[in-house]
């Protein structure tokens, strides 16, 4: 049986940046450069990623009508990413 593992991936984020500061993530730049455009931004809120360390703004975010969490850890972008060893 394999071993689950989740790791900080950091990803490239085009991000539109509101006059008011707020930050509102478009799309994710995958490691090999495939863009995924964010459908809808569902929840945001300060929260740490317990699986994967590290504490910012969580992002609950509709990528292809599948949800998907982002974080905001000053000054980058990462998601939990699974691997299986």
């Amino acid at each position: 049986m394999k071993n689950l593992k989740i790791n900080k991936r950091y990803v490239d984020v085009i991000v539109l940046f509101k006059e008011n500061g707020d930050k509102i993530p478009k799309s994710v730049i995958w490691n090999n450069n495939k863009r995924y455009n964010i459908d809808r931004i569902l929840d945001v809120r300060p929260a740490a990623s317990r699986k994967a360390g590290g504490q910012g703004e969580r992002y609950l975010c509709q990528i292809n009508g599948t949800e998907h969490i982002l974080f905001f850890e000053d000054p980058a972008w990462f998601v939990e990413e699974k691997i299986y060893q």
